[in-house]
């Protein structure tokens, strides 16, 4: 049986009280000696929070002990292999579900493990010094594993998200992401999770490789036959393609080898930064927020003509850091650690950039938002002083199209430099995001204030471009063996979203090397 429940902030945690309150909702004379909450959220419309919890009953027996998803996985230290590009969240669970499907995984990844990576991480921020292999977006796990730990998605009808979190808190993830409506992780926490995922798929017989970079892709008579790794020939005639959405130079490997692909629409924009007590006073309508609530968030939305404006990647207690994956370029990006404790709040807020409207870039066939987004990324950078400080203005001046004569604190190590993003940015974007933050502060009131900061520039939200596959095999419309996956090939757009499509594109090769050997 479930029963909702609303209760105020201070008797959540309440075992006693919550205990009453579903005695009360269903069965007053009766003990109630099972209940186990499923589900959790906030509504802070009214004048105090409220938690929406969702508790499962039991009368008669304890809930069952579930068995782990990974315990009984084989060892495919001998079976056929299949190779993946790429160690993000798509290309580990395309893993962990190949060994369950009786296959070798063997993933190569062009950066460094998330150990290693780390140092590369502090080069960035204190150094600014930009490795094109080891970075924010390259490297063990992905973009997402030092980005926040978002596990975010609606993406329900591709797959079952509950099996995606249970292998998440199997390899050490903390139980409430099973719960909360919007569960997170944490950049601290999710490193450890990840190298846990890499010894499960080593200890079945999987390989991972690190340092480890795609060079080439080897097509004949419309198949794949082989790809190129750090100069070596490898032969082989599937391989899932699970790169993410800034392997710039594999979008190139497949346009030269003539591969389909189609350019899509994405989002372009900047970073908001808030004191993160005034995102709370606003969100909680100045109730105390002390431990009983987390730090606040939000989501807004709205049309600017025929553009799309809205926050991204919402970062409650969090920090804005450089995504750069070249020098010469500065990208911003978002993460909160898992406490939430920074005190400030940052989101993307970006625009919807449709291809067909970037004419300079037309020349550059499905590839034009790349090279669109390139030249803005470059743009930011301030070629004199050749350091990753970011350019800013205070969210108001921003508006009013002028140059702040100063900035408020920000948590962005690299540093910011005052500069009109007006000048830098491209002007249909500006102006729509100029609009949009005049909107934001009608729906959100106190939102639009010269306490917050607009930094650039928020680059890197989706894939420009889409590689077409069949939606039954998965394989790519032109090449047999290309499995093209998720973010990097325009199929997902998360941690969650990522790992379903790999962990489908798995289930499905599966499929079709059993059904052969039938």
């Amino acid at each position: 049986m479930i029963v909702e429940l609303r209760v105020e902030p201070q008797y959540k945690d309440n075992p006693e009280y919550i205990k009453n309150l579903i005695r009360e909702s269903i069965a007053p004379d009766q003990r109630i000696p099972f209940f186990k909450l499923v589900r959790s959220s906030i509504d802070s419309r009214g004048k105090i929070p409220i938690f929406q919890l969702r508790y499962e009953v039991q009368f008669d027996q304890d809930f069952p002990i579930v068995a782990p998803l990974s315990q009984d996985l084989p060892n495919v230290v001998n079976k056929q292999e299949i190779h993946i590009i790429g160690a993000g969240p798509a290309g580990y669970f395309a893993a962990l579900e190949l060994i369950k499907q009786g296959l070798k995984p063997i993933v190569w990844e062009r950066g460094k493990d998330v150990q290693e990576r780390r140092r590369d991480l502090k080069a960035i921020q204190q150094e600014n010094t930009v490795n094109p292999d080891s970075n924010y977006c390259f490297g063990e796990g992905g973009a997402g594993t030092y980005s926040d730990g978002k596990l975010y998605t609606r993406a329900t009808k591709r797959g079952d998200i509950y099996h995606i979190l249970r292998l998440l808190v199997e390899h050490g993830a903390q139980e409430e992401i099973l719960i909360e409506a919007h569960p997170h992780i944490g950049s601290n926490k999710l490193p450890n999770i990840i190298a846990n995922i890499r010894k499960t798929i080593e200890s079945h017989g999987g390989q991972v490789n690190f340092n480890a970079k795609l060079e080439d892709i080897s097509i004949k008579s419309s198949k794949i036959d082989g790809i190129k790794i750090n100069g070596t020939i490898i032969k082989t005639n599937r391989i899932i393609l699970a790169t993410g959405h800034s392997a710039r130079d594999v979008y190139t490997i497949l346009h030269q080898n003539k591969v389909t692909l189609e350019a899509k629409p994405f989002a372009l924009g900047v970073r908001v930064e808030h004191p993160q007590s005034l995102i709370d006073d606003i969100q909680y309508k100045s109730y105390p927020r002390g431990s009983l609530l987390p730090a606040a968030n939000y989501s807004l939305t709205c049309q600017i003509g025929s553009n799309g404006v809205f926050s991204f990647c919402m970062c409650p207690g969090g920090l804005i850091i450089p995504a750069a994956t070249s020098p010469g370029e500065i990208v911003v990006n978002g993460m909160s650690l898992s406490r939430r404790d920074s005190p400030f709040a940052n989101s993307g807020v970006v625009v919807t950039v449709d291809p067909i409207k970037l004419a300079p870039f037309q020349k550059y066939g499905p590839m034009a938002g790349v090279f669109y987004q390139q030249s803005v990324e470059q743009a930011m950078f301030n070629q004199g002083a050749k350091t990753q400080q970011a350019p800013a203005q205070r969210l108001t001046d921003f508006v009013q199209n002028k140059l702040s004569n100063s900035l408020n604190d920000c948590s962005y190590i690299p540093g910011l430099v005052s500069r009109n993003l007006h000048d830098i940015l491209p002007k249909d974007v500006a102006n729509s995001l100029k609009l949009g933050f005049v909107q934001f502060g009608k729906l959100m009131k106190g939102y639009y204030t010269e306490m917050a900061n607009v930094v650039g520039v928020e680059s890197r939200t989706s894939a420009p471009i889409k590689i077409p596959r069949d939606k039954i095999t998965f394989q790519h419309v032109q090449i047999e063996g290309l499995y093209p996956c998720a973010e990097g090939a325009g199929y997902a757009g998360g941690i969650v979203s990522a790992a379903l499509d790999g962990h489908n594109i798995a289930q499905a090769i599966g499929q079709q090397i059993n059904a052969k050997l039938v």
